[in-house]
C-alpha cells in the first residue's frame, strides 16, 4: 500500500507500549449520516472492522428511533454481529434502552452525559443533574447483570452555546459517573476545540480528584485539525484508550458545529510511527473504509485513507 517500512517506527520516551482503540464508526459515525445505511451493510462494516483487528467496536445505540432514526434497526443489527470475537458495546440512553440491550444479550453498555447544561437540554431534554439521576438505575442494573459500563461525557472542552467549559465542572460530572459505578469514562471534545495544554490540564485535574488515568479514554473531533495533537498529549499523560472512527465518519446530530471524529487510520498511522502496538491491520482497515465510502457515495475524509487508497489506484 505504501513503500515498505513506512511509517518508520521511532519510539518516543514516556508513551505507552500499546493502545486500545475504541472504534465508534458503526455507531457514532453512521448516526449522523443523512441517509439510513441498510442493516446488512452496517453488519458487514462491523465484521470487516473486526477482521482488521479492532477489538472494541461500538455496534449501535438503543435510543428511540424518533431521536436517531439512522439507528432504529438496533434490535435487528445486534444479533447479526453478536457472535464476533470482539467487544461490542452499545449506547443506552435510559432504562428502556437498557432493557432492549439486555434482552439481546448485550453486556457492555454506555451512557451519554454532558458537562454543560445547554447540551444536556439539547441532547437529553434534562439538566445535567437530572440526566445523572436518570443514569443511576441504568448503571446499577447493568452492573447487577454482570455488565461493563462506559460513561461518555460530551462538551468537555467547549460548548457551541456556552463557550469555554471550566475544568472543575467537567471534573464534577466525571466524578459523579465514576461514583455511580461506571467502569470507564470517555472525555469528549464534541466540537473539536480542545488543544494539547487543555487536555493535559483536564487529565491532571481528574487525577487530583481521584479519577485514575486507567479509567479514562479520550474522544476527539478534528474540527480544527487538533485531534492527533490532543491524542498525543493524552498518551503522554498515560491514557491508553482512544476513541476513533473508521474513515473519519461522524459528528453529532445535536451539535451542528461538530465535524468528523478522529479517523482510525490516521490514529493507527501515528501510533505505528511511534512504535505503539494497536493490533490493527492498517491495509485491511483502509480497504474497509474505502468500501464504506463507496456505499455512502463520497470519499473518506481520512487523510491516511486518501493517501493509501490513492497509491493503490496508481499501482493498478
Amino acid at each position: 500500500m505504501t513503500a515498505e517500512g513506512l511509517p518508520m517506527a521511532v519510539p518516543a520516551e514516556g508513551l505507552p507500549a500499546r493502545v486500545r482503540i475504541h472504534e465508534v464508526g458503526a455507531r457514532d459515525g453512521l448516526q449522523n449520516e443523512p441517509a439510513t445505511v441498510p442493516t446488512e451493510v452496517k453488519a458487514e462494516f462491523v465484521r470487516r472492522l473486526a477482521g482488521a483487528g479492532l477489538t472494541t467496536i461500538e455496534a449501535t445505540s438503543f435510543v428511540h428511533p424518533k431521536w436517531v432514526p439512522q439507528l432504529a434497526d438496533a434490535e435487528r443489527l445486534y444479533p447479526m454481529v453478536a457472535g464476533l470475537p470482539v467487544a461490542l458495546p452499545v449506547l443506552v440512553p435510559n432504562e428502556r434502552g437498557l432493557d432492549r440491550a439486555l434482552a439481546l444479550g448485550a453486556r457492555r453498555v454506555a451512557v451519554f452525559a454532558s458537562a454543560t447544561e445547554s447540551f444536556a437540554r439539547a441532547n437529553l431534554n434534562r439538566t445535567v443533574d437530572e440526566a445523572l439521576a436518570m443514569f443511576e438505575p441504568v448503571v446499577a442494573r447493568a452492573k447487577a447483570a454482570g455488565g461493563h459500563v462506559r460513561g461518555y461525557l460530551s462538551m468537555c472542552f467547549g460548548d457551541p452555546w456556552e463557550g469555554a467549559v471550566p475544568v472543575p465542572r467537567v471534573v464534577r460530572v466525571c466524578r459523579a459517573l465514576l461514583d455511580m459505578g461506571c467502569d470507564e469514562l470517555s472525555l469528549g471534545d464534541t466540537i473539536g476545540v480542545a488543544t494539547p495544554g487543555h487536555v493535559t490540564a483536564l487529565l491532571t485535574a481528574l487525577n487530583e480528584a481521584g479519577v485514575p488515568t486507567p479509567a479514562l479514554g479520550v474522544h476527539f473531533h478534528d474540527t480544527y485539525g487538533q485531534a492527533l495533537a490532543n491524542t498525543l498529549a493524552a498518551l503522554r499523560h498515560g491514557v491508553t484508550t482512544v476513541d476513533a472512527s473508521a474513515g473519519g465518519l461522524g459528528g453529532c446530530p445535536y451539535a451542528k458545529s461538530a465535524t468528523g471524529n478522529l479517523a482510525t487510520e490516521d490514529l493507527v498511522w501515528m501510533l505505528r510511527g511511534l512504535g505503539i502496538d494497536t493490533g490493527v491491520d492498517l491495509g485491511r482497515l483502509v480497504a474497509t473504509s474505502v468500501w464504506m465510502a463507496d456505499h455512502l457515495g463520497r470519499p473518506s475524509p481520512s487523510r491516511t485513507v486518501r493517501a493509501l487508497s490513492h497509491e493503490d489506484s496508481e499501482e493498478q
